[in-house]
């Protein structure tokens, strides 16, 4: 009697053990199944993205471009834009709230103003900024420009090289001793720029004026004393300009002022001489790739460094570079502009 019983123990423990196998091994194989229920759901995740432009120019529209393409190419159609212009900067704001009451994935701000607004009315959402010179201007903190902000924000800065494009004033008008530099009042940005050219251009031993105004209502006005007082007007990168080089052009050829800009589209549309600009859609570009990290990688904004522009390339317009007379000053560093 008794040994049958231990015979039936003993077959029971066999039969426990062969369960506890068969068991790890199906908690094995689920471990390393990819096609679980739970991994399913993130591949089919979506994403909405908010754009907060500050205004319609080619250097901003082409930032935003870039800006899409990036998550286009990583994301397809799992990703959705809703892309706003503010305009002006004041309409920047109620921009931001939309997009904070929608609750989007994340936000992209493209222009310090729009950038200024949107972190004003979340600290929660994350936002990827690009065409800003200057981080830490732009949110009041204290930070490298191309460090970590510390907060919900990172992103892809426009700043170009201010050492490069003194040199480049100088190398084309070395004789000159009244530079005006000409920007909007409302763009904490284009002062970040004109204060740093200032003192480059101080220590060259030119006397620097600024020619500042508010908006498009007194940018004529401004502009004509600029251009009447100066031997060279410098305008940096400054989105109001941007948008009125027309004006801009006619009065400085009227006035015989040649115009070394801050970027591509200024110098273009202004016919100024020269510039040393980078390439705003590929800073767009990179500014989505930023945004991939965080919408799917899980990358925290605040500790992710500002980028910097990669590549900056010397350009000049040939109309003016011989309306004035520096035809024999362009070397192969430079790419004509009405080529491109």
């Amino acid at each position: 009697m008794n040994r049958k019983i231990k015979k039936i123990a003993a077959l029971a423990l066999s039969g426990l053990m062969m369960v506890s196998v068969f068991a790890g091994c199906s908690a094995q194989n689920n471990k390393n199944d990819t096609s679980t229920s739970g991994n399913a759901a993130d591949a089919s995740k979506t994403y909405t993205v908010g754009i907060c432009q500050l205004m319609k120019h080619n250097a901003l529209d082409k930032a935003t471009e870039g800006f899409q393409t990036a998550l286009k190419d990583k994301l397809g159609d799992k990703i959705t834009f809703d892309l706003q212009v503010a305009g002006e900067a004041k309409n920047c704001t109620a921009l931001a709230e939309k997009f904070v009451s929608a609750n989007v994935d994340l936000i992209m701000a493209n222009g310090t103003p729009a950038l200024t607004a949107c972190y004003n009315k979340t600290s929660e959402i994350p936002i990827v900024a690009t065409s800003i010179t200057n981080f830490a201007t732009a949110l009041k903190l204290d930070f490298e420009p191309e460090g970590k902000s510390g907060v919900n924000v990172t992103g892809t800065h426009d700043l170009a090289p201010l050492d490069k494009q003194a040199e480049q004033l100088m190398y084309f008008f070395p004789d000159a001793k009244k530079v005006g530099i000409f920007y909007c009042t409302s763009e904490a940005n284009s002062k970040y720029q004109a204060d740093g050219m200032k003192e480059l251009l101080e220590a060259k031993g030119v006397t620097v004026t600024y020619y500042t105004f508010k908006d498009t209502t007194d940018l004529q006005t401004v502009i004509t004393k600029a251009a009447a007082e100066s031997e060279v007007v410098y305008i940096p990168t400054d989105n109001t300009a941007a948008k009125n080089c027309d004006v801009i052009r006619s009065v400085c050829e009227d006035a015989k002022t040649p115009i070394i800009a801050g970027e591509t589209d200024i110098a273009k549309n202004t016919n100024a001489v020269a510039t040393y600009s980078i390439n705003f859609y590929d800073i767009g570009y990179n500014a989505g790739l930023m945004a991939y990290e965080i919408l799917v990688n899980g990358s925290n904004p605040s500790e992710m460094n500002i980028k910097a522009p990669e590549k900056l390339t010397a350009q000049y317009n040939k109309d003016a570079v011989e309306k004035y007379g520096v035809s024999d000053k362009i070397t192969s560093e430079y790419v004509e502009l009405s080529a491109e």
